[in-house]
């Protein structure tokens, strides 16, 4: 007799049903995945076309190591990239390691107290310098830090400026130039006449910076009153101007004074001897220098210490409308931290060290950038640890832009600290206008082979 087989028609309706529902469900996951990778690849985009900085993968850590330590990593696994001969001072340590991956992990750095207070404080860290390029032997990178009195006043931060204008020639007194122009008003290179007074007080003559020897004085006059020449007449094409936007800025051993903010309206005790020392060497090298020293506290009417990079922009477009070759500008400044930080021993010889900073308020910084990797290279290369790496700033912190957008070839240098010595900062000096002369010498070169290759290929034309 057949037998009836049954089916259990309802259990295969679940189970399709289950599978109709599962295979929903799969769907569903597979669009809002690819919804939410969608939207992270967009945030992903958006973020890189906002974000000005270079460094934000890893927080700027990778930046922040020196180059010896991912090269002992590789050497872990290549052996051919492990230094045979014993290392001194080994990059590849514990704390190296430790602090490296803490900072990794918690975005806090351990040598920065303040990076943890940052977390909790809203904007704490929204201005925190970026570092882009690390200085050789900085085992715990330090930012460059600016003066500024609490209450953010619109005067100089420091109130107790020093006027050593009384050390001067008694006749050289004279009033302030009531125009306030630039000190790039100056054509008779080769003229003679009497020398130029500075607003300061001060004549352009003798030791004061902008002029190489009292014989030479006479290249102040038409100067508007300024210490603004420059460092000889031997180079009439001026390429390399040197500037200062906070003159006042001084150096306590130049003054015999103790102070967290040496500041002097005397251009022989504060960065303008910084800038002389530049002008000068890049003079001996043959490539023409303009040093300009601008007192925009006595010259300017309302001067506001806020606007400091905005009177220095007028000083520096008056350049260029003066001198029509001039295609470098650096702008000296002193940094506000104490000797051990601004301070480094090579060969046994003391240096001031440099800081260079980009200013990330300008649309095109990466130009800048690059023309201050140029410079700062080539002191790695030849003395290393001088230089404490390039940092950007932002409009965040300070001015941002720092007159880079009116070339290229401009940049930001802090030369040494508040205890750097006379000695250190002319060691440092004669170093960077070496090395400035260096990067002209070679642009030029490249300019004339560009220039030739482009009248060849004119000439062949039919």
């Amino acid at each position: 007799m057949n037998g009836f087989k049954t089916w259990n028609v309802g259990q295969f309706k679940r189970r399709t049903i289950q599978i109709l529902a599962m295979g929903r469900t799969m769907i569903v996951l597979t669009l809002l995945s690819f919804i939410f990778f969608m939207l992270l690849g967009i945030g992903g985009l958006a973020e890189n076309k906002m974000n000005s900085s270079p460094v934000s993968s890893m927080k700027g850590l990778a930046s922040s190591l020196p180059g010896g330590f991912f090269a002992e990593m590789l050497g872990m696994e290549v052996p051919h990239l492990k230094n045979k001969e014993p290392v001194k001072d080994e990059v590849l340590t514990g704390a190296n390691m430790t602090n490296f991956v803490f900072q990794l992990l918690t975005n806090v750095n351990p040598s920065d107290p303040k990076s943890l207070v940052a977390r909790e404080v809203p904007g704490l860290a929204a201005g925190n310098p970026i570092l882009l390029r690390a200085g050789s032997g900085m085992t715990a990178p330090t930012a460059p830090e600016d003066y500024r009195t609490a209450a953010d006043t619109d005067d100089h931060p420091d109130s107790s400026v020093t006027d050593d204008s009384d050390e001067q020639d008694p006749g050289s007194k004279s009033k302030p130039d009531p125009n306030g122009s630039s000190s790039a008003g100056t054509k008779d290179q080769a003229g003679g006449g009497n020398p130029a007074k500075d607003p300061s007080g001060q004549q352009s003559s003798g030791e004061q910076p902008g002029t190489s020897k009292p014989d030479n004085a006479e290249e102040s006059k038409g100067n508007g009153g300024k210490e603004g020449t420059s460092s000889s007449t031997a180079n009439e094409r001026k390429a390399v101007m040197i500037y200062h936007s906070h003159p006042y800025e001084s150096y306590n051993p130049l003054l015999n004074k103790q102070s967290d903010n040496p500041s002097s309206s005397n251009p022989a005790k504060n960065v303008g001897v910084v800038g002389d020392f530049i002008a000068r060497e890049l003079e001996k090298k043959g490539v023409g220098a303009y040093h300009a020293f601008e007192d925009y506290m006595k010259n300017v009417q309302g001067y506001n210490y806020n606007y400091s990079y905005k009177y220095s922009r007028v000083t520096v477009k008056e350049a260029l409308a003066e001198y029509a070759d001039l295609n470098y500008f650096i702008d000296i400044h002193r940094d506000s931290q104490r000797y051990s930080k601004t301070t480094t021993t090579i060969n046994g010889v003391s240096y001031a060290q440099l800081y260079f900073i980009i200013g990330h308020g300008n649309p095109d910084w990466k130009k800048n950038e690059a023309f201050a990797n140029k410079i700062y290279e080539r002191i790695e290369k030849k003395y290393p640890g001088l230089s404490r790496g390039i940092w950007g700033k932002t409009n965040a912190q300070g001015n941002g832009e720092y007159n880079q957008s009116l070339s290229p070839n401009s940049v930001l240098i802090e030369v040494g600290g508040i205890d750097n010595t006379k000695e250190e900062l002319q060691r440092t000096s004669k170093i960077l206008a070496d090395t400035l002369a260096d990067v002209y010498f070679e642009n030029q070169k490249a300019e004339k082979v560009n220039s030739t290759a482009s009248g060849s290929s004119k000439t062949t034309k039919p």
